[in-house]
């Protein structure tokens, strides 16, 4: 069951007074990954001996304490660069050691977080249901032989298992907030290009996202402030957006006749009682169009865009066929039957459809819908791989396409005792609107940008 450890503003806290340390804090990763064995959550942990060594290390660094995330453990997906560590995809033969640190995984070690491992993903980052891997496939926190959600799965059970306080993973379809949502645990894709995606092994590289999930919203602004900055090797880098310096929020909802349960009155009804709530929170509710953003999810995997990912797979699919996944093997050879008109056409619909959203913005601010309208057991993903994975995509998929901001939020249980959890998202940049909304509805204080750039020691961001 869903059980967060320590935040990041807690481990601080041990580590600054002295109650604890970054040995200390090692020591319980290690017991609590050790006392778990292979469940899926990681590929390729620490071992002991090198995490309190790196512990050690950090301790010892001049001004130690004075490091904004000072001794904090994080795990990375495993399709991450990190030195000296293999990234595999969830493909053994596809796997090599990283030379080279991602920048954004720089930035924290550098700022003295602690290394963990990588962890689990759907194979080749392809897939939405964490079961598309040829390691212990992971289960939901919640039980029930319920899907972990993917491809970033081992991500998010790490921090509903309270491992560590915060992962980096991604997002290109939904991977950063379908697993969040199964597991109980905030999952924010910022806007593209505000974290480097240089040292990620590309799914969709015009799409890629690096996400953070955590177990609160402040523990996801901490790590994004270290991590964020302009990259001049990422030609999708920019700067961050504007403060939301306070005020009403307006929130588009669809009508209810729009919202897809696939027949799960149980997630049907948990959704509605929370939209009911929102009002009480204090957004303003502005009626809401969700078709032109259903529209361009359609595009994802029923057009050319499924074609990018063989940019970085053709040649090993060639040859290696038999490395890969079935599933993965039927969706990455399907990218074939498009050609360079089918790519134009698609380019082109998707412009008309981002015309029509980018229009909607001055109606409201964001839009809430739920993260996933269905849970799923791994048997029944197993039994009907493709058609179950559309459906837990139905409200994430868009995402990208249209150059948006997102976070999934859990909002509690439904009545059967699954997760359940909504998604808030806005246009390109308004990244700090959407996180006040979620620690809104999370009833979570913020921290100011004053508060996060002490702790960075840097001058305010504007």
């Amino acid at each position: 069951m869903w059980n967060p450890g320590p935040t990041v503003a807690e481990i601080l806290a041990s580590h600054e007074s002295g109650s604890g340390s970054p040995i200390s804090t090692a020591t319980r990763v290690a017991d609590a990954i050790a006392a778990r064995g292979a469940d899926g959550t990681w590929i390729t942990p620490v071992p002991r001996d090198r995490l309190l060594a790196a512990a050690a290390a950090i301790e010892r660094r001049p001004g130690a304490r004075t490091l904004p995330l000072y001794g904090v453990p994080f795990g990375v997906k495993d399709s991450i660069d990190v030195a000296g560590w293999p990234t595999t995809l969830a493909c053994p033969d596809y796997a090599y050691v990283a030379t080279e640190t991602a920048p954004a995984v720089r930035r924290l070690l550098d700022a003295g977080a602690l290394f963990v491992g990588k962890t689990n993903l759907d194979q080749f980052a392809t897939g939405l249901n964490g079961t598309r891997t040829p390691y212990p496939i992971p289960r939901s926190v919640f039980g029930g032989d319920l899907i972990c959600g993917g491809s970033s799965s081992g991500s998010a059970r790490a921090v509903a298992l309270g491992q560590v306080p915060f992962c980096v993973a991604t997002d290109t379809a939904g991977s950063g907030r379908v697993p969040a949502a199964l597991n109980g645990i905030v999952g924010w894709k910022p806007s593209r290009g505000l974290i480097s995606t240089v040292g990620l092994v590309p799914a969709c590289k015009s799409l890629d996202c690096m996400t953070l999930m955590a177990s609160c919203v402040e523990d996801l602004e901490r790590a994004f402030a270290v991590m964020a900055g302009v990259d001049a090797r990422d030609p999708w880098s920019r700067e961050r957006g504007p403060r939301f310096i306070g005020g009403e929020l307006r929130v588009g909802l669809p009508g209810v006749e729009e919202l897809e349960f696939f027949g799960d009155t149980v997630f049907r009804d948990a959704h509605l009682g929370f939209r009911d709530r929102l009002g009480r929170l204090g957004f303003r509710c502005v009626p809401a169009s969700l078709r032109p953003f259903l529209a361009a999810g359609e595009l994802l995997y029923q057009g050319p865009w499924v074609a990018e990912r063989l940019v970085e797979f053709d040649t090993f699919l060639q040859e290696h066929p038999d490395s890969v996944l079935p599933v993965i093997r039927e969706i990455l050879t399907g990218g074939y039957r498009f050609d360079a008109v089918d790519v134009f056409r698609a380019q082109q619909r998707l412009q008309e459809l981002r015309a029509q959203v980018s229009r909607v913005w001055a109606d409201f601010d964001l839009m809430v819908v739920p993260t996933i309208g269905t849970t799923f057991t791994v048997d029944q993903v197993l039994a009907d791989p493709i058609a179950t994975n559309t459906m837990l995509g139905h409200y994430t998929h868009f995402g990208n396409l249209l150059d948006l901001t997102a976070i999934a939020v859990p909002i509690g249980t439904a009545a059967d005792g699954r997760p359940v959890s909504a998604m808030v998202f806005g246009p390109a940049l308004a990244d700090d609107a959407v996180l006040t909304a979620a620690a809104r509805i999370r009833d979570e204080p913020r921290l100011s940008p004053a508060q996060l750039d002490i702790r960075l020691g840097q001058k305010e961001r504007k």
